[in-house]
């Protein structure tokens, strides 16, 4: 069976700080999705100004540095059928005062900048993104047989 497609989620502080996590993570397995790696980090400003390289030139970058620097998130990656796609789907877009209601940013937020969740943009992306926040060992791969789970002898 070939390996699904991976991605990552940065649940952001304002969603930690929320209590939101679980209600964020669950949405992605109600949808399918396998939780392959999950941890709880305190980003340093070496590694933001890494994963946001792209906007360490924008005017608001200090202000994202500091909102991400300065209090733990929750790293997940999520596997499954075109991963990178549906979760940006179940994320909804960047600019939360126009993400659509069901979506977590348009249920959630109504920010750009505080925007309760990152979700890797392509599947390079991803594979690069992955690679920064988790240890190949810090992944894993299962399976469950829910029923071994539902019969299980207490013995």
């Amino acid at each position: 069976m070939p390996m699904r497609e991976r991605t990552l989620l940065l649940i952001k502080p304002d969603a930690l700080q929320r209590g939101l996590v679980g209600e964020i993570l669950a949405r992605f397995e109600k949808k399918g999705f396998k939780i392959v790696g999950l941890k709880m980090l305190k980003m340093d400003k070496a590694l933001a100004k890494e994963h946001y390289a792209h906007l360490v030139s924008k005017p608001f970058y200090p202000d994202l540095e500091k909102f991400v620097t300065e209090h733990p998130l929750v790293a997940a990656v999520v596997e499954g059928k075109e991963a990178v796609e549906v979760v940006r789907l179940i994320v909804g877009p960047t600019n939360a005062s126009r993400a659509p209601a069901g979506t977590i940013r348009g249920d959630f937020s109504n920010s750009t900048s505080r925007n309760v969740i990152h979700a890797s943009d392509s599947k390079e992306t991803a594979a690069k993104e992955i690679h920064r926040f988790f240890k190949p060992h810090e992944l894993f791969d299962y399976s469950v047989n829910v029923e071994s789970y539902l019969y299980a002898s207490d013995e």
